[in-house]
């Protein structure tokens, strides 16, 4: 029973260092014992002036005399005879990435918890003293960390248990009287509950983005679905919508095919049918010729005259080819009727085929984007776009690569075209806007209308200028002034005059904005509706010399 009272107790005659048995065990004025070799080595590490117990830290100046605690030795010999083995605690030695024990030497083990106030790190045999020793009952334990010396001033080799408002750091009481001296100071614990609010209300906010985050996720995910499904609709739709107009070439192709082939047998039948009478009447003809060539040269009289009647009556005569003045007409007509339907059909797609690609790339589910607000964000959306000469009145001239229009005092030749403005002094840029887009314009005379419009706008008549219509928004400068028109109802525009005016249009959210352009970007109008097809940039001229040029943007 003795023997296994022992072998409970062994583990109190370990030394904290090296966690096995005592060998040459020496106490320290402290009362805490170690092996000679041990407690010589950790003070060996130490400043040469102060040593430390390792477990309670009680501090000894000058170094403590060691000399052999013979009652202890003893006491461990009389054990070892009677069976003590050593029986130091599960060891789970530091791996690298691990934080290591401080005070254990050799091979350290892991440490279980730091000390902010020593500031150490210790395994769970020397981590004891902290939770036995009243003065170590006091201190902060964290959870083990490599991050300690974060808290030790570099400067005094002091714990930073201050905290300084004025320059937002963390600093030990010698900062506070030297560099930091009359500096706003509480202590590290009083910012950090202030601190601790602050990180409750911030978490509330992270938490609320976080379910609204949820939220649009899940939105989007629901959005995807259906994207799915209507694509899928789509193209299935799609799909059978051409199958159906395949089918539908492929049949009339055929009947045309049949027709032709009928028309073509028909034809052919009746030819050979006039081809066979018009052999039988030659085979006629050439005997009766031989019968009146031997009537011509008999010489007897009676029997000429007697026979010539009837030989020289000729049978009624089949209808020849040859004698049809009218042209002939074979199948060339068809491949012509044929070709001008193609073509018509080819016609209608062409000018529905824009129309189906907008619609397809004007899709459009993506939570709302934020709007521009500095000249380099609009800048990302930046478009090169061009004007387009069919569109250009012929006072228009147009330069730089078709980036500049100016308005000159007599009519240009132009070729005709349905696209050309005949009545007003406007032209329109050759390229379709949607989705985000932005551009600016230099311009430069007594007045211009900055504008975008839909492509099927009026070429002709009053009601065709920009802003005096449905289907158009624009930004006079007249008279050194701004002025917004759309549907033919103007509105004054207060605002810093500026040569370079930007343009941002978000198609997709239905926002048009026009921007004065100068060291700043001041907003002039905003326009919020729904637009329904392309927009094109377009620009109306007021004098003569009036120039607008699209500005290349980096």
């Amino acid at each position: 029973m003795a023997q296994q009272g022992i072998q409970l107790d062994g583990a109190k005659f370990c030394c904290s260092i090296c966690l096995d048995l005592l060998k040459d065990p020496v106490t320290i004025p402290c009362g805490h014992s170690y092996c000679m070799s041990c407690i010589k080595s950790c003070w060996d590490k130490e400043d040469q002036t102060v040593h430390s117990c390792p477990q309670c830290r009680q501090t000894f100046t000058p170094r403590p005399v060691l000399g052999k605690n013979t009652m202890l030795a003893e006491l461990l010999e009389e054990l070892k005879k009677t069976g003590l083995q050593a029986a130091p605690p599960h060891r789970c030695y530091a791996e690298p990435g691990d934080v290591a024990c401080d005070v254990c030497t050799g091979r350290k083990l892991k440490a279980l918890k730091s000390c902010l106030v020593c500031p150490a790190s210790y395994c769970e045999q020397h981590l004891q003293p902290h939770y036995d020793e009243p003065p170590l009952k006091k201190h902060k334990l964290v959870k083990a960390t490599m991050k300690l010396q974060e808290n030790i001033c570099s400067r005094h080799d002091e714990v930073m248990k201050i905290f300084c408002r004025t320059d937002q750091q963390c600093i030990c009481c010698f900062c506070s009287v030297d560099e930091h001296k009359g500096h706003d100071t509480v202590s590290a614990a009083a910012e950090r509950t202030e601190r601790q609010k602050e990180l409750g209300v911030s978490r509330q906010k992270i938490q609320q983005r976080i379910q609204n985050r949820e939220k649009d996720v899940k939105m989007l995910q629901h959005e995807v679905e259906a994207i799915n499904l209507s694509a899928d609709k789509a193209v299935e739709d799609s799909e059978k919508n051409f199958t159906e107009l395949v089918h539908f070439i492929e049949k009339r192709s055929s009947d045309v095919k049949e027709q032709i082939r009928s028309q073509q047998k028909a034809e052919a039948s009746r030819a050979e049918e006039l081809q066979e009478k018009l052999k039988q009447e030659i085979a006629e003809l050439r005997r009766k010729d031989a019968e009146l060539e031997q009537l011509s040269h008999t010489e007897d009289h009676t029997h000429f005259l007697h026979n010539y009647p009837s030989l020289s009556r000729l049978s009624e005569s089949t209808d020849s080819p040859s004698t049809n003045i009218r042209p002939l007409h074979y199948f060339e007509d068809v491949t012509a009727a044929v070709s001008e339907a193609r073509d018509k059909l080819q016609g209608i797609l062409t000018e529905e085929w824009p129309k189906i690609s907008w619609t397809v790339t004007d899709v459009d589910v993506l939570l709302s984007h934020p709007e521009p607000k500095t000249r380099a964000e609009f800048l990302q959306y930046s478009r090169q776009i061009t004007l387009d000469p069919n569109t250009a009145h012929t006072y228009l001239s147009l330069s730089e690569g078709n980036r500049k229009a100016t308005r000159v005092g007599k009519g240009l030749f132009y070729s005709s075209h349905p696209d050309r403005f005949t009545e007003r002094r406007q032209v329109l840029c050759r390229e379709g806007l949607t989705g985000r887009c932005y551009w600016e314009v230099e311009s430069s005379g007594g007045g211009v209308s900055i504008a975008v419009a839909y492509k099927d706008i009026s070429r002709r008549g009053n009601g065709c200028g920009f802003g005096c219509n449905v289907k158009s928004w624009a930004l006079d400068y007249y008279k050194n002034s701004y002025q917004f028109i759309h549907k033919d109802i103007t509105t004054p525009i207060p605002g810093p005059l500026s040569s370079r005016v930007g343009v941002y249009l978000d198609h997709r959210a239905g926002i048009l904005s026009f921007y004065s352009v100068s060291e700043t970007m001041t907003l002039l109008h905003r326009v919020q509706t729904t637009f329904t097809q392309p927009l094109y940039a377009g620009f109306w001229f007021c004098c003569p010399r009036d120039t607008v040029e699209l500005c290349k943007l980096k």
